[in-house]
């Protein structure tokens, strides 16, 4: 490992690539050395905002708490403002809420937000803020019944945590297509709307059929003995008619609300350089 330099050891560097006695690949691989830590065994990505927009998501299932923790506070301290942690399970998410000032952990979606600063939409006890008043949703999350309420809610909190205007409606599936139609004219202001459903997934078709906006159908794994663990659901979606309609893996609710998110962002960006 390259010894970290200080602000005249970059210049000079810097320096000798110009005058060509140090490849720029060489000048590449030096600086890229100085993000790996010795006797970590976690190498988190302090780079992605930059890259991508927002930071490194944290995978929770499998790690300890301490695994988190070591991962969160690294980003942290590299300048992102917020940690999402999906998949980690409740006695995990206690023990690192105590080590956080601001968290907060969404018990359906298994999602836990860690800051250093209060987070947008948590009151200071860390549950969801009544009081604010949302702005009109740029994404709508929709469930096509309550039993994908965890896979939607996992979609919802990856929106909020990248300041994405949301909102979640459930229970509208095509069982009862009617459910559907006062919702329309909401769901027709958005940028995008994610589709959450299991069974045969037709709701993603429905809605793709009705609004002139990406659809992200999110194929859970809900369903009988032919669902095949949502294997038909997604087969199902990823054949849909409706030509607006794309499809993440099965259950990958994380997935399916950062893509709506990105969308949105861009939305967001154009409208700005527009005005």
């Amino acid at each position: 490992m390259i010894p970290k330099p200080n602000d005249a050891e970059l210049q000079q560097w810097l320096a000798l690539a110009c005058a060509g006695e140090l490849s720029w690949s060489e000048l590449a691989e030096r600086l890229l050395q100085l993000e790996y830590t010795a006797g970590s065994a976690h190498r988190p990505d302090i780079d992605r905002g930059r890259r991508c927009g927002f930071g490194e998501v944290i995978f929770g299932s499998g790690k300890s708490a301490e695994d988190i923790d070591s991962i969160a506070r690294r980003l942290l301290e590299h300048g992102q403002t917020e940690v999402l942690a999906t998949r980690v399970e409740p006695d995990i998410a206690k023990q690192l809420q105590l080590k956080f000032p601001h968290s907060h952990f969404d018990t359906v979606a298994r999602t836990l937000r860690l800051a250093r600063q209060p987070i947008v939409g948590v009151d200071a006890g860390g549950q969801p803020s009544r009081t604010a008043s949302a702005p009109s949703p740029s994404v709508i999350v929709l469930t096509a019944g309550s039993t994908d309420l965890p896979v939607a809610r996992e979609a919802l909190v990856t929106l909020q945590w990248m300041g994405i205007a949301t909102e979640l409606i459930c229970d509208v599936g095509v069982a009862g297509p009617y459910r559907l139609l006062p919702h329309l004219q909401r769901l027709r202001a958005c940028v995008c709307v994610v589709v959450v459903a299991g069974m045969e997934g037709a709701l993603a078709s429905v809605v793709g059929g009705l609004v002139a906006a990406p659809i992200i159908a999110v194929p859970t794994s809900v369903g009988y003995g032919a669902n095949l663990q949502g294997i038909t659901t997604l087969l199902s979606m990823i054949s849909s008619c409706a030509a607006g309609v794309t499809v993440v893996n099965i259950d990958a609710g994380f997935k399916g609300g950062y893509v709506a998110g990105l969308i949105a962002s861009r939305n967001q960006q154009k409208v700005g350089l527009d005005r």
